[in-house]
């Protein structure tokens, strides 16, 4: 696998190459991640991982460019592996050494699309019209998609673009799932405790990267309208990430102060849980999600969710789940909240909805899914000449 991302990073990327390389290895399978090094991580070996040298991304300060020449160099250690597929997670420079690297090693190429780009472009290029971004977006790819073996996306509405695309490669849907500890019960009184919340004081949670992609104006400006009504209700936002200043001075412009709480990263094995169960509802009103796997998180927890339903979050909510799907209306949206928090009998007949809808998403399965992908990507290359195989695809 090779990566521009993974932990210490946090996102979903990072979540999905952990998650698939732990059941890959239970079902007997090993792999290796290629990823940058990152300059405030606890140095120390690292099973299967090979960390490239690499510089900061402009305007982005979490991220990391790793060196195209630092990867070719590993080369000669990887041939002597015998590795059966490369797997790219990320359209960046982990796209093209991705290439490269099948290509020397000969060996096919596969790639999970885990962002929609044609939604998300605009946010960080905004002297560019947005019909440009998105033609733009649109066009890279389908020429990412069309240069590998085959296509993963992580759900029906992501796979629908790229083939309206003109992606030609065929392309799977495998999401990623839950693991065990996921459902491991966090402790919500301890987190309340340790934050100051009292036992009893309404509390709505959104856990997630604070990029301007994932919509936090709108659950803000929807909190509002929660406090209206319900005047002790606290917002409890965990994450961090490029639009963390602006939320926050947004937060202030609302006037929310002491009703808002931007509380960072949390350890995903402890305080992660615990802050899920801190909350009476979670809230999430992403446009960009190629799956949404925080909202599988809370519903593990039995936490009631309450979000709009766009791209990959389509795939997960519905009648029965635990959630309740709301127009992206702040009034509507606000007041399916606000009857959540007044209704205790609600949140528990969803909450027991919830853990029995994510108890479906077994990561143990979809790794199972992913690993017979490998094989048939690879014996459909060892069969046939990759051109014979891209136009028999196609």
């Amino acid at each position: 696998m090779i990566s521009d991302v993974t932990f210490p990073r946090i996102n979903g990327v990072s979540t999905s190459i952990q998650t698939f390389r732990r059941d890959l290895e239970r079902l007997g399978h090993d792999s290796e991640v290629i990823a940058p090094e990152y300059p405030h991580r606890a140095r120390g070996a690292e099973s299967g991982v090979h960390r490239i040298v690499s510089r900061g991304v402009p305007r982005d300060p979490e991220d990391r460019m790793m060196s195209r020449s630092a990867i070719r160099r590993l080369v000669p250690r990887l041939r002597n592996s015998a590795f059966d597929l490369v797997h790219v997670q990320t359209p960046f420079i982990a796209h093209y050494a991705g290439l490269e690297l099948a290509r020397e090693l000969r060996i096919p190429v596969v790639e999970t699309y885990h962002t929609y780009f044609e939604e998300y472009l605009h946010h960080y290029v905004p002297l560019l019209p947005r019909w440009l971004t998105r033609f733009g977006a649109r066009r890279f790819t389908c020429s990412q998609g069309n240069a590998v073996d085959h296509l993963i996306a992580p759900s029906r509405a992501m796979r629908d673009a790229l083939l309206a695309y003109g992606v030609r490669t065929p392309v799977s849907i495998i999401p990623t799932g839950l693991e065990a500890d996921r459902f491991t019960p966090g402790d919500g009184a301890r987190l309340r405790a340790r934050l100051g919340i009292a036992p009893d004081r309404p509390v709505v949670v959104h856990v997630g990267r604070i990029a301007h992609e994932k919509n936090i104006d709108f659950l803000l400006r929807t909190f509002t309208r929660v406090r209206a009504r319900v005047p002790e209700a606290l917002f409890l936002i965990a994450g961090e990430g490029p639009a963390l200043a602006h939320c926050r001075r947004l937060a202030a412009d609302l006037a929310l102060g002491e009703h808002v709480m931007f509380v960072g990263y949390l350890d995903r094995r402890t305080e992660l849980l615990d802050c899920y169960r801190a909350g009476d509802v979670f809230v999430f009103a992403s446009r960009t999600e190629t799956q949404g796997l925080v909202l599988l998180e809370a519903m593990a927890q039995g936490v009631p969710v309450v979000s709009t339903a766009h791209m990959g979050t389509i795939d997960i909510l519905g009648a029965g789940r635990g959630c309740i799907i709301s127009q992206e209306h702040e009034a509507t949206f606000a007041g399916h909240v606000i009857d959540l928090l007044g209704d205790a009998r609600q949140r528990a007949a969803l909450a027991r909805e919830a853990k029995d809808y994510a108890a479906t998403w077994s990561a143990l399965d979809m790794a199972r899914r992913l690993a017979d992908l490998y094989r048939a990507t690879a014996a459909e290359r060892a069969g046939a000449p990759h051109s014979a195989a891209r136009s028999k695809a196609a």
